[in-house]
């Protein structure tokens, strides 16, 4: 069986963080018979055709390249508002997206399309299903169904994209419950992504007061939210920022400078998986301040690696952080509580053992390679049948 994914975010060179459960649930798939042929935008210095883990990828131009920046950088939403070139390349985007996967999935037969992001890759297999016949399947992960909500008339293209499709599927209950909201006739399916449990074990050493935080540093993502729970505490903790330079950091910067803890911050860019899992492993504790997740694959990682994860009780992360068994949710944009949450795992090292130990277990039975593409490959044969 062959199927084509459609992306705009899928790894850029080996080990890159970018889009890696999509590669994952590709290589997933290989296991169960089914053959994933890649189509994904172009980036400076990307080749057009490439392979990843035997996985074949085809990436197409959207638009000159200084214009061709929507894609892998987590700004297209904002450059798109804020700029006609932004809005040329999104078009670029759709228009040669389209091309390009009606070529590719001519040349290998394909029999089901999966799209990744109900936009622009679900208007995208939409039309491919219009001229080609080829049925699809779309997987929400999160900002498109944000897109959704936010956007006048977003909805009524998210609801031809799905109900249109053979199958749709979120990757947390959260984004379900967001779907179904925006149309109540749908019957989203929850299939969470592959993590690679083979990269993300426990480590050797781990920091006796080390927060982590890692994502785009935007306001949904929550920084500053940790920010300023960092000087309630009442553990001295240094934190390890990862992320920066994605997008201008430079609110965050100032805000930890007012706030007094800028030197117990350390910035560190958008690193590797293998990279991130050292981080993982020397971690104490695991932030995740974010407002409105679509699932929260870092929060993943991090019990995977038997670190403990403090969270926002909001979005798809409840469906991962388990009050008292894997993490601690906290409600959200409660600074206070969040230094207490935090201190209280800082300062008690046997709970950080039994929630790392259950965490850790509880990642394997349910985000574990196998079982994400076990559900996928089922979706994906009674859609193509």
């Amino acid at each position: 069986m062959r199927a084509l994914f459609l992306t705009h975010n899928f790894p850029r060179f080996a080990g890159d963080a970018i889009g890696s459960f999509v590669l994952r649930l590709a290589v997933g798939l290989k296991q169960h018979g089914i053959d994933v042929h890649v189509v994904a935008p172009m980036a400076r210095d990307l080749a057009r055709e490439e392979s990843f883990e035997g996985i074949p990828v085809t990436r197409f131009h959207y638009a000159t390249p200084a214009f061709e920046t929507i894609a892998y950088t987590g700004t297209m939403g904002r450059q798109v508002r804020e700029s006609f070139g932004g809005k040329v390349a999104l078009f670029g985007l759709l228009r040669h997206g389209y091309k390009c996967a009606r070529h590719v999935a001519a040349g290998m037969s394909a029999d089901v399309v999966h799209a990744h992001w109900w936009f622009p890759g679900g208007l995208v297999a939409r039309w491919l299903k219009a001229r080609q016949g080829i049925p699809y399947v779309v997987t929400s992960h999160g900002s498109d169904v944000r897109l959704a909500r936010g956007v006048p008339g977003a909805a009524m293209a998210f609801r031809s994209v799905a109900r249109n499709a053979a199958a749709y599927s979120t990757v947390s209950s959260w984004l379900a419950r967001e779907a179904q909201a925006l149309d109540p006739e749908l019957r989203p399916v929850v299939a969470p992504m592959p993590v690679v449990t083979s990269l993300f074990a426990p480590g050797r050493s781990r920091g006796p007061s080390r927060i982590l935080f890692v994502g785009k540093l935007t306001d949904q993502k929550g920084l500053h939210h940790l920010l300023r729970a960092l000087p309630l505490m009442t553990q001295r903790a240094t934190v390890d920022v990862v992320g920066a330079g994605r997008v201008d950091d430079a609110r965050f910067r100032a805000l930890a400078t007012e706030l007094g803890v800028a030197d117990r911050i350390t910035w560190h860019p958008l690193l590797t998986q293998a990279e991130l899992a050292t981080l993982y492993q020397a971690a104490t504790v695991h932030a995740v301040p974010a407002v409105d997740e679509g699932l929260g694959l870092t929060a993943v990682e991090s019990l995977l690696c038997e670190t403990p994860v403090v969270a926002f009780d909001s979005g798809g992360l409840p469906d991962i952080v388990l009050p008292d068994r894997t993490g601690l949710l906290v409600p959200v944009g409660d600074h206070a509580a969040l230094a207490a949450a935090l201190d209280r795992i800082v300062g008690d090292a046997g709970l950080r053992d039994r929630l790392g130990r259950e965490g850790r277990s509880f990642a394997m039975a349910h985000f574990g390679e196998a079982a994400a593409a076990r559900h996928y490959a089922e979706m994906l044969r009674a859609a193509a049948r």
